[in-house]
């Protein structure tokens, strides 16, 4: 507590001497609060919970900017009375502080420290905060600490990072990390993006393990297709390939109809190909049964998705229905409906409500059927 207040107190200090800086500093963040009920007892979905991210960036001069943001997340527990500050102190945590140098060349940007990084719907690869459901709250918000070179013109553009992973979803472990992704626009309305990442660590038996893969994206003015193909690797050299090495393959597809939108996706999953991904479909089977756990229940599995979007003025309405099974069928699938509502307050503010319900299959649960039922809201700043 005494490192605290010391540092406050030469922040207040060195104030007037940096006070030109004021004008160049942006308050960055958000608060997401979920509240969910299911008839299963998941522990650490059910109740209340909140997280909150907040931090500043700051010009410190022309195409140099510095970012620091820290996290604190906590399940309503009603406490009769508050926390010390030394527990908060513990409980708060750094997710990232990095620089950020652009126009290197004028093409080049280059991002050094601690950093986000991914899509957050990737199966494979995500590094940040997860939104929408109580599972996402109760976990680390990940970080890589990295270098990240990327450069960009109108048709393609190249990145390339390397650093340490913080905080795997599925371990504590620390990891070496590179990659590589490059994303061109083939056409107008067609694009495409290779990439590879491996990670090193000496507590696995196989000194380099990760993936590669590529992606083709069509998206004419009647909707959008896209096909992923993702494949692992793992040896005692970069890339070792094997007759047996995992796979993955991902169709995402939906038509525009004005107000509506028909979607529809499949995904098939051959062994474990990536443990850093952060697609978690479904209210009650993704999101509350497994949660952040989802990747090795990936591993083995065949999931087919098809729903309908509606909106209208600021809301949007989502109905879905998916098919949970393992990818040979040797079992009865795990049925699920969901309905979720979102409201659009704002550029920065969403309220959001689902009702999920799931026919499970008796291969997996010792039970029937499960009913979740959620809502939250989103604010960033």
């Amino acid at each position: 507590m005494k490192k605290l207040l010391g540092l406050l107190l030469a922040m207040t200090m060195a104030w007037p001497i940096n006070a030109a800086i004021v004008d160049n500093v942006d308050a960055i963040g958000e608060i997401e609060v979920i509240g969910a009920n299911n008839n299963v007892q998941m522990s650490d979905a059910n109740g209340a919970a909140s997280r909150v991210m907040a931090g500043l960036s700051a010009e410190l001069t022309e195409d140099v900017r510095a970012n620091v943001q820290f996290v604190y997340n906590t399940a309503w527990d009603g406490a009769s009375e508050g926390k010390d500050l030394n527990t908060y102190q513990n409980q708060i945590y750094l997710a990232e502080a990095n620089m950020v140098l652009s126009n290197l060349m004028d093409r080049f940007e280059l991002t050094l420290g601690r950093q986000f990084y991914g899509d957050e719907d990737s199966a494979l690869l995500y590094f940040g905060p997860r939104h929408g459901y109580m599972a996402a709250l109760s976990s680390p918000v990940t970080s890589l600490d990295a270098a990240k070179l990327t450069y960009a013109d109108d048709v393609k553009a190249l990145t390339l990072i390397a650093g340490k992973t913080q905080n795997s979803l599925e371990t504590a472990r620390e990891a070496d990390f590179y990659g590589a992704d490059f994303r061109m626009n083939l056409t107008d309305t067609i694009k495409a993006q290779v990439y590879g990442y491996t990670y090193k660590n000496n507590v696995w038996n196989d000194e380099f393990q990760g993936f590669y893969g590529a992606k083709l994206s069509m998206m004419p003015e009647a909707g959008a297709l896209s096909v992923e193909y993702a494949r692992a690797h793992s040896g005692d050299r970069l890339i070792k390939e094997s007759h047996d090495n995992a796979y993955l393959v991902k169709v995402d597809g939906s038509l525009n109809m004005d107000a509506f939108t028909p979607r529809a996706a499949f995904i098939y999953q051959k062994g474990a190909v990536s443990e850093y991904g952060a697609y978690a479909p479904g209210l009650v089977y993704g999101k509350t049964f497994f949660g952040n756990d989802l990747t090795d229940v990936l591993a083995e599995s065949r999931i087919f998705n098809v729903g309908l979007d509606y909106n209208w003025d600021k809301w949007t309405f989502a109905v879905d229905g998916f098919a949970f099974q393992d990818r040979t069928a040797q079992h009865a699938a795990t049925l699920e409906a969901d309905l979720t509502a979102t409201y659009q307050h704002n550029e920065n503010v969403g309220l959001f409500a689902g009702i999920g319900y799931a026919k499970l299959s008796r291969a997996d649960f010792d039970r029937s059927d499960a009913t979740v039922y959620q809502a939250g809201v989103n604010v960033k700043f």
